[in-house]
């Protein structure tokens, strides 16, 4: 880590000792947040500003995701993607400063316990991560894929402005690459891309950060309603064949909670969007600068997408597991493919 850092001084973000993290945090007093990389924590600068400091777990690996994300995010400059302040290395303590986001994690607005987004800010926030990860797959010098994009990972300002966060499992990708090379399975269960898991479907690229971006929205868009399918309870009920459902039924308003026309468009468009981004096949798969597209694009432009996704899995993977192995689903590629007449790659 020392040697990434003396290498690449001029594009690193400023380094602090760990006691101005341990001043800054008041001794790690108020925790923001914890995962399995460590925890966050509220702290200020000497300036007064709000800054959330991740002090990363000991044990943590030999220091991979800490370049991932110094390397990748430190790089990065756009409205949709949270901004690194500052890193720490000190012996074995590793940190990483962030601006703060006071509406914290995505995640929070879709767990149904009192938090509610309207239709219309939801669809705000589904175009702004839309376009944060078109500035990472082609709007930087160095082209990043996320590999873990999930409600959680992403943070909300005081506007509900998303921003994507967390660069641990994040590749950087070369102009000319299509194929991004992975070790395993990278990424979280229920997010990440069959390719990721299978092989013969080509490899992990950019597709496979779409795809974790419609499975997202469609989440975004049930727990709206706070569909039983999806809180994972049951092997019989998978959640993209309900969200299937939503798109080919008309008059289903109270379904998925919405109450005028408006809110029905922007509900579809997203469902509709999300299906498309969730395709089995890498190459089905719209590119995100697509998606922007898409999204900034007339409900009526859009086509129902071909019912190619994975089928629910046999049984429930554990929570928190890395990897799981599903059905494939048996559907015949749909005539509608041919019929979108667009390029998608």
């Amino acid at each position: 880590m020392e040697i990434f850092i003396s290498n690449h001084g001029n594009l690193a973000p400023k380094r602090f000792k760990y006691s101005e993290i341990k001043k800054m945090t008041n001794s790690f007093l108020e925790k923001l947040g914890q995962g399995s990389y460590g925890s966050v924590y509220k702290g200020k600068l000497p300036d007064g500003e709000l800054v959330a400091v991740k002090l990363l777990s000991k044990g943590t690996g030999e220091g991979e995701d800490f370049i991932n994300e110094v390397a990748s995010i430190g790089r990065t400059s756009h409205v949709n993607i949270v901004t690194l302040i500052g890193f720490c290395i000190e012996g074995k303590q590793r940190a990483l400063m962030y601006e703060f986001m006071p509406n914290g994690s995505l995640d929070k607005f879709l767990r149904g316990d009192g938090h509610h987004l309207s239709w219309n800010t939801l669809f705000e926030i589904t175009q702004g991560i839309a376009r944060g990860l078109e500035y990472l797959h082609q709007g930087s010098n160095t082209r990043i894929v996320h590999f873990d994009i999930k409600p959680h990972n992403i943070l909300l300002d005081e506007e509900f402005v998303p921003k994507i966060s967390d660069f641990g499992l994040a590749k950087l990708w070369k102009n000319k690459e299509s194929i991004v090379s992975v070790k395993g399975a990278r990424g979280t269960v229920g997010y990440m891309a069959p390719e990721v898991f299978f092989n013969n479907l080509g490899g992990a690229s950019h597709k496979s950060d779409v795809y974790s971006f419609g499975m997202m929205v469609l989440e975004m868009t049930g727990a709206h309603k706070n569909n039983t399918a999806t809180k994972g309870n049951s092997s019989d009920s998978y959640f993209p064949d309900w969200i299937y459902k939503q798109i080919e039924t008309t008059g289903n308003r109270g379904d998925y909670g919405v109450t005028n026309d408006e809110e029905e468009k922007l509900a579809r468009k997203m469902m509709m969007i999300s299906l498309w981004c969730i395709q089995y096949d890498p190459s089905d798969r719209p590119s995100i600068s697509k998606v922007v597209e898409m999204l900034e694009g007339s409900f009526e432009s859009l086509v129902v997408p071909p019912k190619r996704f994975w089928s629910s899995p046999t049984t429930q993977p554990p929570q928190g597991s890395s990897t799981s192995v599903m059905q494939s689903s048996s559907i015949e590629r749909a005539s509608t493919i041919q019929a979108v007449g667009e390029d998608f790659s």
